[in-house]
């Protein structure tokens, strides 16, 4: 915890502070702070009144005043209906604005999702957008499903464009460095739609977007040290370290997927061999199939989980492969990292009761020593791609999730009850 949020402890209270991650909070971050603090509080008790924030918070009235007017001003947050107490003055309820929207865009080679959603992570329009091998064809598909989105809800305020990409992100440039599947590594795309949207774009690893989803959600309240393994096309990976998203140099941290497994295994799309992708992707588990079938394939990776659900004897052995190849896999993390809990995202987790068991099996068998990290799945599957790419858009537009501020200790949420009496 910073310095300077203004919270006292309780007579009495002896309060410890691990010095090995203090940082002396100047007046200014004291005040980004608590504009965080309250931030979540209103996301996770809405709607709430500004003497239950003080009471929450510990922060005093004329300070919580001074934060909620600001929150107002810049539209992160309204006011809505009167709370009549039997005693004292009315209250007037906070929530996150509703009004103010984020357009969002998961990219994959293929395809990608675009959609709209508004502060509190719902989905208000989405649309499937398919892309070609030329970034700006496909990039144009994409500005022209936003346009319509934003055209369909004009009424609305448009914060900004977030992007879940398939690769790595250089957080000074905001440029994709690393997008071996997806190959846009010369176009930028930020400026391109930045251009024709009048809008700040801004660009998140998808691996990085979905951990970020999770600690919006508030799954990972307690939890310090995670790792999040997106399974796709590839495989990628996040980070998260003493509560904080480590990006690292270049943004490149967490690109477990093409960490060598085999020399002499397939080639990968990065260029060298064997990589854990070429194993545990989705690729691979069509390329399984193929195997098994003598060279009869899936399209697609959903029409596999399709055939597995109906009990198509090839498909679930493919799976079942994949699912081995990454509970193999993870070796790679827990010996490096041993964290408390193993994510994992992708429409694999859709067939978890078959394919879970198999990961978690093969990552005991493979542990250095110890108890092994829970394993489980992220909350809503793709979707937290597209609910990452939003917060990305919260987090870098509104100070609010800053990693050094809430990350890996956020409040967590209440059910929603209105005001205390």
């Amino acid at each position: 915890m910073k310095a300077g949020t203004n919270e006292k402890p309780g007579k009495g209270r002896r309060k410890h502070v691990d010095l090995a991650y203090v940082e002396l909070a100047s007046s200014e971050n004291a005040r980004d702070i608590n504009r965080d603090i309250v931030l979540e509080i209103i996301r996770s008790r809405q709607p709430v009144a500004r003497a239950d924030l003080a009471r929450a918070s510990g922060l005093q009235p004329s300070t919580i005043s001074a934060i909620v007017e600001q929150l107002i001003e810049e539209k992160w947050i309204s006011e809505g209906a009167v709370f009549r107490h039997p005693r004292g003055r009315p209250s007037t309820l906070l929530s996150l604005n509703e009004a103010l929207v984020i357009l969002v865009a998961d990219l994959r080679p293929n395809q990608a999702i675009v959609a709209l959603l508004d502060l509190n992570g719902r989905f208000l329009a989405r649309e499937v957008v398919p892309l070609v091998l030329e970034p700006r064809v496909s990039v144009n598909s994409i500005i022209r499903s936003m346009q319509t989105m934003r055209s369909a809800h004009a009424e609305r305020s448009f914060e900004g464009i977030g992007l879940s990409v398939p690769g790595r992100v250089d957080p000074a440039s905001q440029s994709l460095i690393l997008a071996p599947n997806l190959k846009w590594s010369n176009f930028d795309i930020k400026q391109a739609m930045e251009e024709k949207m009048d809008l700040q774009v801004e660009l998140a690893n998808a691996a990085n977007a979905c951990l970020l989803a999770e600690l919006w959600s508030g799954r990972l309240d307690g939890i310090r040290n995670a790792v999040l393994i997106t399974i796709s096309e590839g495989v990628g990976g996040a980070i998260l370290a003493n509560g904080q998203i480590v990006t690292s140099r270049n943004g490149l941290a967490g690109e477990f997927g093409h960490s060598p497994m085999d020399p002499a295994g397939p080639l990968c799309a990065c260029g060298q061999r064997g990589c854990w992708e070429v194993f545990a992707s989705s690729k691979a588990a069509l390329r399984y199939y193929s195997d098994l079938t003598c060279g009869q394939s899936a399209l697609t990776f959903q029409e596999l989980l399709r055939l597995a659900e109906r009990g198509d004897t090839s498909a679930v052995e493919a799976l079942r492969r994949q699912a081995q190849q990454i509970g193999r896999g993870l070796r790679l993390v827990t010996a490096a990292l041993s964290p408390e809990m193993i994510l994992i995202s992708g429409d694999l987790t859709s067939v978890w009761s078959q394919v879970g068991p198999v990961i978690q099996a093969e990552m005991e068998r493979t542990l250095l020593a110890g108890t092994p990290p829970l394993l489980s799945i992220t909350q809503d599957g793709e979707l937290s791609r597209l609910r990452g790419a939003a917060a990305v858009v919260l987090q870098r537009h509104s100070g609010y999730l800053k990693s050094s501020h809430l990350s890996g200790r956020m409040l967590r949420p209440h059910a929603r009850t209105g005001a205390t009496p």
